[in-house]
């Protein structure tokens, strides 16, 4: 790894570091370390990096806020790319916005609200940034990325960049191509909403916050939504009455509040919320026939 790491700190990209802990960088705090951690501080700067991790051929995974991600205690193999600062760019043409990768999600929806667009309520307390939301087509309240995003400026691992339309990313349920065929990274989304009554606009998305914050354990360390929900059911409902909220191994708990969250409860491992997961997929399995799949992403080493 020496000579990637040289490479990268004289190209002058953003900061660099060896063995960078992922915990420090995991809404969960869970994780161990990446061989390499980036942060580009521009698009231009991000470029570079993928066309070094390229030529190296190391392997390489794009984070933004950290939500959503389970990492192995074993940390990661290769490189991480992180997205933030330098990457959040912010554009308003009308109703038309164009936004970069890194900006979190949660304050976008609160700027907008406030210029009186409307489409970004839903994702008043989604703890995530645009690139993962793109990502994951995240959602909720009836609503997800799918049914605002125009298209998306998209860095593939060959290093050119192309714009995706809608169609192209292949929504569907928190999923989208870049999931399933085409590994790349969210440079910029250019998200199309409707203007509206600004005091109806916020009323709605202080809502949908409040709500969030009354029926799910934003207080405690952890990564959103474990499982999908295996529709027509829901997957806290189903682990509620199961009988499971509360239940806990080591430091992981599956939250009071809500089934579908597993919260570090104190220095809990990946090794815990994994036995944590497995338990509840077995025992909803063995109650009724129901197979649970993560929502959450798992990497890391094994």
């Amino acid at each position: 790894m020496d000579g990637i790491v040289a490479e990268l700190q004289a190209s002058k990209i953003g900061k660099v570091k060896e063995n960078e802990p992922l915990a420090h960088h995991t809404t969960i705090k869970i994780g161990g370390p990446a061989d390499i951690f980036i942060e580009p501080t521009s698009v231009a700067n991000l470029k570079i990096v993928m066309d070094i991790i390229k030529n190296h051929q190391v392997n390489w995974r794009a984070i933004g806020r950290g939500s959503n991600l389970l990492v192995s205690d074993k940390g990661i193999e290769g490189a991480i790319i992180k997205l933030g600062s330098g990457i959040d760019h912010l554009n308003i043409n009308g109703s038309e916005i164009t936004v970069g990768g890194g900006h979190s999600l949660v304050s976008l929806s609160t700027l907008i609200s406030k210029k009186g667009l409307s489409g970004l309520e839903f994702a008043s307390g989604i703890p995530g940034s645009i690139g993962g939301a793109v990502y994951m087509n995240a959602g909720a309240h009836g609503s997800d990325i799918s049914k605002i995003l125009t298209k998306a400026h998209i860095l593939f691992e060959d290093g050119t960049m192309e714009w995706l339309s809608n169609e192209e990313m292949e929504f569907s349920y928190r999923t989208s191509v870049l999931q399933k065929k085409r590994p790349g990274i969210v440079v910029e989304a250019v998200f199309q909403l409707d203007e509206g009554e600004k005091g109806n606009i916020v009323a709605q998305m202080l809502k949908n916050k409040d709500y969030r914050k009354e029926t799910q354990p934003w207080n405690y360390p952890c990564a959103g939504s474990i499982f999908r929900n295996p529709l027509p059911n829901y997957a806290g409902k189903l682990v509620e009455v199961a009988g499971l909220k509360g239940f806990s191994i080591g430091g992981a708990k599956i939250s009071e509040m809500h089934g579908n969250f597993i919260i570090n409860a104190g220095n809990a491992t990946a090794g815990d919320v994994l036995a944590l997961i497995q338990h509840v997929k077995d025992t909803i399995y063995n109650l009724y026939e129901v197979r649970m799949e993560t929502e959450v992403e798992i990497i890391g080493r094994k």
